[in-house]
């Protein structure tokens, strides 16, 4: 069986990506990968990377070189590039690992049928895992699969699952590529929200899912939109309208149930109101905001109209807890 991995590669120092392709060459199956780098206009080029490998790794590498467009658009150019006699894609991030099983587990979760895999893991920095952090699923509510110790099938509301707080890390996923051919991610989303909406999207088409309750990815340090984006940092105002405009199309793109019509719309309440607050640490420490407020401004006009009345509040707020 044939294994297409799709890495997005934008990084600023060397040894990052390296250290990603060493562990997709430590995987334990015996299936054949093609590898798949997307040098997004990367500070360090792929090419330097490659170099540090052996010839065998190497080999089975290829880079595709484009314009910077951001991850969403560099993934599909990776699947642009999938060739025809693939079954399964898996994705992984160039400042992320997988550790050597990864590859030998999707494979047998997949090979029982499944269409949609992907697995618990350790996000940056953290000692804990993803799903026992974030409480979204409990791996003994879901069935093993026969022969199995931590391989389950998934039993729960996948769209309750994402649109409540997503779980799913892209780095994890393993799906099959054969069945789902023309499916892409949404690039108007850029920074927030394509991986999530790819999930929904996917999970709309089948039904068949699987993951593990192995921790078989660790999230590196890297180039990340949200890393260091607090209050006042560069980062911080495009996060915030990114995932606006994710929550906004939500409403737009999938039919929600009355909870999730209310929850939705309580978030980008919540959203508005940082999004306010960001401008005006901006403004007191006189820092730019106009570019960003005028994309603000196409996709949400009420974070502009609500501006004076929100920001009272906040004053206000912040006045009483003094």
């Amino acid at each position: 069986m044939k294994i297409a991995v799709v890495i997005p590669y934008f990084q600023r120092r060397p040894g990052i990506l390296a250290r990603a392709l060493r562990s997709v060459a430590a995987q334990t199956t015996d299936a054949q990968l093609d590898v798949i780098v997307i040098d997004d206009e990367s500070p360090v080029p792929a090419r330097e990377e490659l170099a540090q490998l052996p010839e065998a790794d190497r080999a089975r590498v290829r880079i595709v070189q484009q314009k910077n467009g951001g991850p969403a658009a560099a993934r599909n150019t990776g699947l642009d590039h999938v060739t025809d006699d693939t079954e399964l894609v898996a994705f992984l991030d160039s400042d992320d690992t997988w550790q050597p099983f990864h590859l030998a587990d999707a494979l047998r979760a997949l090979g029982a049928g499944y269409d949609f895999y992907f697995t618990d893991f350790y996000q940056l920095n953290q000692a804990v895992s993803a799903f026992q952090r974030a409480g979204r699923i409990e791996p003994p509510r879901h069935l093993l699969l026969p022969g199995e110790r931590h391989l389950h099938v998934y039993q729960a509301d996948m769209q309750s699952q994402i649109l409540g707080g997503n779980v799913i890390g892209t780095p994890t996923v393993v799906y099959r590529f054969r069945s789902f051919r023309t499916l892409r991610f949404r690039t108007e989303f850029v920074y927030a929200g394509e991986d999530y909406l790819f999930w929904l999207d996917l999970s709309r088409m089948t039904d068949r899912i699987a993951f593990s309750s192995a921790q078989a990815v660790v999230c590196g340090d890297g180039v990340n939109v949200f890393a260091g984006s607090g209050w006042g940092t560069e980062k911080s105002l495009i996060r915030l309208h990114y995932e606006m405009k994710y929550k906004k199309a939500i409403a737009r793109l999938y039919p929600l149930t009355e909870r999730q019509v209310k929850e939705n719309r309580e978030a980008v309440l919540a959203l508005r109101r940082s999004f306010v607050a960001d401008v005006l640490h901006r403004v007191a420490h006189r820092k730019p905001f106009l570019e960003v407020m005028w994309k603000q401004m196409r996709i949400d006009v009420r974070s502009v109209l609500y501006f004076v009345p929100l920001a009272v509040g906040l004053v206000l707020r912040r006045e009483r807890s003094a």
